[in-house]
């Protein structure tokens, strides 16, 4: 089995962290590629963001040439695309906002999501009423930081277990991180927060490899009809592009 994920954003640095996420806790059988846009935002933070990035994400899957995938994990949390890509692509598509939520709920009746600036809640909050898992949701919570400066390791955990604490507060009984650039943070927090924490990115792979091994793929019946056919234009060509 072959899992593409996309990164949300431009920085390589951050799809290689990510990628070492997936394959963290990816099946033995299943290969975990990773795909950076060729251009949109170094980071997506806010809705111009994260337009920019749906349409990034949508064009690099549009022109991948590399081998083969069954599926498609698309590492942006709270961002736009996954509706059109799983009109544009014929394989299972797991966004990480909506799988993330999904198993938050089956491990506790309120969960709460930690992600970076408070601008970003906003977007979160609508992905999760769109995807159908908002109910659940007691809280959307900053840390403050950027997306640009998770790599800071000490100041992200000191972050977000200040923020981590005014979810629990708010009745949170299970933990989502909010960010892509956040994934491996669950290993070193879930001990202290008492509460489990469910990383995006993790979640997402398990689930796109059960939907691979069940068979199953995207309903093609209304909703996620493949794209009506009729001139695109996705940009200027490549050596006009300044």
């Amino acid at each position: 089995m072959r899992i593409v994920v996309t990164n949300c954003n431009t920085t390589q640095e951050m799809t290689e962290e990510i990628v070492r996420g997936a394959r963290a806790v990816a099946g033995p059988g299943t290969t975990v590629l990773g795909l950076t846009p060729a251009w949109g935002p170094e980071s997506a933070e806010g809705w111009l963001d994260s337009y920019l990035s749906a349409a990034a994400v949508m064009d690099a899957l549009r022109t991948y040439e590399g081998p083969e995938y069954d599926a498609v994990v698309m590492a942006g949390f709270g961002e736009h695309g996954r509706e059109g890509v799983r009109e544009l692509v014929d394989v299972p598509v797991v966004d990480i906002t909506e799988a993330a939520a999904h198993l938050a709920c089956l491990l506790g009746r309120r969960y709460g999501v930690v992600t970076t600036l408070e601008r970003s809640c906003g977007q979160i909050e609508d992905s999760l009423e769109t995807a159908g898992v908002r109910r659940n949701c007691v809280a959307v919570v900053g840390t403050g930081l950027g997306v640009l400066q998770l790599e800071d390791g000490e100041r992200t955990e000191s972050a977000f277990l200040a923020a981590a604490e005014r979810a629990r507060d708010a009745g949170a009984e299970v933990l989502v991180l909010g960010c892509a650039g956040m994934t491996g943070l669950q290993r070193t927090v879930r001990e202290k927060l008492g509460v489990p924490v469910v990383d995006g990115v993790g979640a997402a792979v398990k689930l796109a490899e059960s939907l691979v091994g069940l068979g199953l793929t995207t309903s093609r019946a209304g909703t996620y009809a493949k794209p009506l056919p009729k001139r695109r234009v996705w940009g200027p060509p490549l050596g006009d592009r300044g």
